[in-house]
């Protein structure tokens, strides 16, 4: 089924978008419509929630990278494991 959706910020809508919902699909929209939203607050909302989410990740992996080649914090990271290794319990065997 093809649903026509509008996202209003404000007074104006800003784009009309159409879309065929697959099982999943139309599972996750009536989801968020139980939780008292139309089609078109349901569509909009998971679009922003998901594009935050992304990009989240996205901050996240470049701090990773960035830490990952930084020679001070690769040595501080080893150095920190080394002494973690030193004050801990041997394993039972």
């Amino acid at each position: 089924m093809a649903w026509q959706i509008s996202c209003y910020r404000g007074l104006v809508a800003s784009r009309v978008v159409r879309a065929r919902l697959d099982a999943g699909a139309e599972q996750a929209l009536a989801t968020l419509m139980r939780e008292g939203r139309n089609e078109s607050e349901a569509v909009c909302t998971a679009l922003v929630e998901a594009a935050d989410r992304r990009h989240r990740r996205w901050v996240l992996a470049e701090e990773v990278r960035r830490l990952a080649n930084d020679p001070a914090d690769t040595e501080e990271r080893r150095a920190v494991m080394a002494d973690m290794d030193a004050i801990s319990a041997d394993w039972p065997e």
